[in-house]
């Protein structure tokens, strides 16, 4: 790929703002868009290129915000359009792009058009859902819901049921009504109108479901409205679209993220993060399998090339902390932590950064009533019910509830972490006192000026986004090595996923390499890794003879 075809989000790194969480400018406990335009300016600092912002449509704040009931106002909770047009502007003169979140598989059950649809069959919006006849309390088949229970919900002024795959709150859109793929077209010009950078497509995997056939992911519509949609709109402005995709295979992902730009720019996959679970129960906690997850990586990066392009990240809005997760949060925190930083942004795609994972921000343990996520709770009181030892269930809380990534960010060591003067939302992580933007800010050997450095590597060093990549030492159980490769130079990236030192001994070619970044300062000991070290060797081709 040569420059001439490389694309902006190609060389970008996109950070995650969950905005309930990140920055209260009124005092109410929840964050809001005043609040993410006075903390620009370390956005900035920090490099990125664009900020995808979780859902701030006005909501009844059933599924947090992923539940619209109009796309075209922002919830009060958050601001107002003005402030939203004042995030745009003020982002754009950092030149950063916004990227909105998109819900286009459902809507709110008070979204208007579902609010006319359940008033009989003859509403002109009655199709703009997905309804099936049938009895009260027969339902039309066997499909469950995301969240518990049955995906039908039963409406008596219509005598007809209507699917919901998430929360009962939730229906799901018609997509075979053309009226309705007109109308979120011409909502998402609306946007682009705006300013918008780009879309994060929710669940979009499952636009093309045929429920009587029980498929719900990767309808054979799905990719036909996708097509059609990236012309109606996507295809205007140099947008960014990632599309959040649990069924991807590197197969679908070819023709989700294909270079001609005919449906997305990338997906996200999370084959990688469901390995430390049993089966398909995340609550059931398993060791790291480590070597199936550099596999899993490994696969996606060697796959997709030339072919798609991928999304790089450990953490989101729903995912615990990485360096909790896969790290070490105590004693080696900053160093595990550079080093997952190391491990993900050396490979090929656009990295994402979740809100604080620049800062090594930590999971959490709380008593269960300061919980506040539906999944979470639900999972505790279903499980205490089942007889489930306290303890255990607690456990799997710890290590995999989403509240982990919730929690307000932490700003400095004030009341609150400088997240707000009021009562926050969610309690605040109390290691805020040592762990804080502030801290980082005035700590030249910080995480976040660790990252910083990442991300203006990716911008100065094409090898970053065109180098091939290959893993090294496949079966080794405590380094995660691989190589990225174009004509001219070779990329060695070195992790030490273990708190002890391990032995690593390095080929001729590399040893006299140029070291681009290292969690640990030179010079570094030969023939070992210290604990959870972490560097990045270039190598000009001729330095290697084979």
């Amino acid at each position: 790929m040569g420059d001439s075809a490389k694309k902006w989000w190609q060389t970008a790194v996109i950070y995650q703002i969950y905005p309930r969480s990140f920055c209260d400018s009124n005092g109410d406990g929840i964050g809001d868009l005043q609040g993410i335009i006075q903390k620009l300016d370390y956005i900035q600092k920090l490099g990125v290129d664009a900020i995808w912002l979780s859902p701030v449509y006005r909501s009844p704040q059933d599924d947090n915000g992923y539940d619209i009931s109009d796309y075209q106002d922002i919830d009060p909770m958050f601001g107002t359009l003005a402030d939203m047009d004042e995030l745009i502007a003020e982002a754009a003169r950092r030149h950063i792009r916004i990227i909105m979140d998109l819900v286009l598989n459902h809507t709110s059950d008070e979204h208007p058009w579902f609010v006319e649809a359940k008033k009989g069959k003859d509403n002109p919006y009655h199709d703009y859902y997905v309804w099936r006849d049938g009895k009260e309390g027969e339902y039309p088949n066997e499909l469950k819901s995301a969240f518990c229970g049955p995906a039908w919900e039963w409406v008596p002024e219509c005598g007809q049921y209507y699917l919901h795959q998430f929360s009962v709150k939730q229906p799901d859109l018609n997509w075979e009504n053309p009226k309705v793929r007109e109308e979120i077209y011409r909502m998402i010009n609306w946007w682009v109108d705006r300013g918008v950078g780009g879309f994060r497509l929710d669940v979009i995997d499952l636009i093309g479901k045929e429920p009587d056939s029980m498929v719900m992911a990767e309808g054979k519509m799905l990719h036909p409205y996708l097509k059609e949609m990236s012309k109606a709109a996507f295809r205007r402005n140099n947008l960014v679209t990632v599309g959040e995709t649990w069924s991807a295979t590197p197969e679908s992902a070819w023709l989700y993220s294909n270079p001609d730009g005919s449906e997305l720019s990338m997906v996200f996959q999370f084959e990688h993060m469901v390995l430390d679970q049993k089966g398909n129960v995340k609550w059931d906690l398993e060791p790291l399998p480590f070597v199936k997850f550099k596999q899993v990586l490994s696969k996606w990066q060697k796959e997709l090339e030339g072919k798609g392009w991928n999304s790089l990240f450990l953490e989101n809005h729903d995912l615990p902390r990485s360096v909790s997760r896969f790290g070490d949060d105590g004693k080696y925190r900053v160093q595990s932590a550079k080093m997952l930083a190391t491990m993900l942004h050396g490979m090929k795609g656009t990295p994402y950064i979740y809100q604080g994972q620049e800062l090594g921000m930590t999971n959490v343990k709380f008593d269960i009533e300061d919980y506040r996520d539906i999944e979470l709770l639900n999972l505790y009181k279903e499980r205490i019910s089942q007889g489930y030892d306290e303890l255990d269930v607690m456990r799997s809380i710890y290590a995999k509830g989403r509240d982990n990534a919730r929690t307000p960010m932490q700003w400095d060591e004030s009341k609150n972490a400088g997240f707000t003067t009021g009562t926050p939302w969610l309690r605040c992580n109390p290691n805020y006192t040592i762990i804080n933007a502030k801290e980082a800010l005035t700590n030249r050997d910080s995480i976040f000026y660790y990252y910083q450095k990442l991300i203006s590597l990716r911008k100065s060093e094409s090898i970053f986004t065109e180098g091939v990549y290959e893993l090294l030492q496949e079966e080794n159980e405590n380094i995660f090595a691989y190589t990225r490769e174009t004509e001219k130079e070779k990329l060695l990236v070195l992790c030490n996923f273990r708190g002890k030192e391990v032995s690593c001994v390095l080929e001729q070619g590399w040893k006299d390499g140029e070291v681009l970044i290292a969690n640990y300062d030179g010079p570094y000991p030969e023939g070992v890794l210290r604990p959870y070290e972490a560097k990045i060797i270039k190598k000009k081709k001729e330095g290697f003879h084979a």
